[in-house]
């Protein structure tokens, strides 16, 4: 019941561009199985490599994507984009664009799109164009105001003015978002959400690039892709009985560390406990990843040798909260 619509377009007669098939192509594949291979999204690719991608085909195209209930449902796009200054009206640009018809009509995609809810419970569309900003907005007598509908976010490579950018035959935005959704902006349980993808092209992108844009209507994030998680989910839910509260120091000594190497002889003669250090290797873990801080060292080495502590930081805290809610 995930579905997903990817289309690249290249070769338009007058203007071609170089990375629009390949990163829709890359876009699709990622969709298509989560990080350990299992199936995720239904994908169709809409290529120019392929077939001609004219106004008809992708009209047909996208109006199908969001004719049956599905629980997810993407519409991707990369080529180009253009605001008619005459009309007031965005369009991406189909293959056999002419005035005033240059393809697919935002402001129809955004329509199909609240109308789908809620037989369609989330749907996502990401726009790799010039002037893609204009997504989700409807002329108004002065100016414009968004109308997003429940469920629906749109994510775009840059405002309602903005030129999409290209770098070494890719889309600069699509680039960034291909390492995203290839775990780059995954969160602990490698979890990858519309918004930590907008997050993650955010911060690596200049002040001199184009900014992209995130629109959204919506009560709960969805994932768009689940990959390795950076820290395992059972070792998550040991994090209350590691920590009976959220402010608790948990008290380390040698026992836990099983590395010998280097140590003073006083410590030659405490043996590595099997257990303790089982423990120590899930809260190392969590040290890496930013879930639990040693107190009073640098690292958690220092303060298992030295008898010291470790505690949860703030995310650490809300992942054991998470854990005693049942949510993991």
């Amino acid at each position: 019941m995930r579905r997903a619509l990817v289309i690249g377009i290249d070769d338009y007669e007058n203007a071609p561009l170089n990375g629009c098939v390949a990163d829709a192509s890359v876009i699709g594949d990622l969709l298509a199985r989560h990080g350990d291979g299992s199936p995720n999204f239904n994908v169709r690719k809409l290529l120019s490599s392929e077939q001609k991608v004219t106004a008809q085909v992708m009209d047909d195209q996208i109006k199908e994507l969001f004719e049956n209930p599905a629980d997810t449902v993407v519409l991707f796009f990369a080529g180009h984009g253009i605001v008619d200054e005459k009309t007031n009206a965005g369009f991406i640009v189909s293959q056999d664009a002419t005035r005033p018809h240059w393809g697919a009509d935002l402001s129809h995609i955004l329509t199909l799109a609240n109308e789908a809810h809620p037989k369609i419970r989330s749907i996502v569309i990401i726009l790799d164009s010039c002037k893609s900003g204009y997504a989700g907005e409807v002329p108004a007598l002065r100016g414009t105001f968004s109308a997003i509908g429940p469920g629906v976010t749109i994510l775009t490579a840059c405002s309602r003015e903005g030129f999409a950018e290209e770098a070494d035959g890719h889309g600069v935005f699509t680039g960034i978002m291909i390492e995203g959704l290839g775990g780059g902006c995954s969160d602990v349980l490698g979890r990858i959400t519309p918004a930590s993808l907008y997050a993650y092209i955010d911060q690596t992108l200049g002040e001199w690039e184009a900014r992209p844009m995130y629109k959204a209507n919506v009560q709960t994030f969805i994932t768009l892709r689940q990959v390795t998680p950076k820290v395992p989910a059972e070792v998550i839910r040991l994090l209350p009985i590691y920590f009976p509260d959220q402010t608790h120091h948990f008290a380390l000594d040698p026992s836990f560390e099983p590395n010998r190497d280097n140590v003073p002889e006083a410590i030659m003669a405490i043996p590595p406990n099997p257990e303790n250090t089982r423990i120590f290797a899930d809260l190392q873990l969590c040290n890496r990843h930013g879930l639990v801080n040693p107190v009073g060292a640098l690292h958690m080495y220092y303060a298992a040798i030295n008898s010291q502590s470790c505690r949860l930081t703030a995310l650490g805290a809300h992942y054991r909260k998470l854990a005693i809610l049942g949510r993991i």
